[in-house]
């Protein structure tokens, strides 16, 4: 040990905030969200990574990292016009 005291890991580890910022679910908050705190979690199918994680608007979600994750979509423009080329 040095004369500054203990090693400390300074690693932050950010997801894209989950919550729904509208009541028909169409938009996303997206802010980072940091994970406070990661731990494993038992399931029937074995042990699950899962996250505690908090945005700086307040959201907070605790739960399987694949869970708090958002899936990227194209936006609903890109996939008309991919539907519409393939018709041709």
């Amino acid at each position: 040990m040095g004369e500054w005291g203990f090693p400390m890991d300074a690693s932050v580890m950010f997801l894209d905030c989950p919550a729904y910022m509208d009541k028909t679910g169409s938009v996303r908050c997206g802010l980072p969200a940091e994970v406070q705190d990661r731990y494993l979690m038992s399931s029937t199918d074995g042990a699950l990574e899962s996250a505690r994680i908090r945005c700086p608007r307040g959201h907070w979600f605790n739960g399987p990292i694949e869970s708090l994750t958002v899936e990227r979509r194209p936006a609903l423009a890109d996939e008309r016009s991919a539907t519409r080329n393939s018709r041709r």
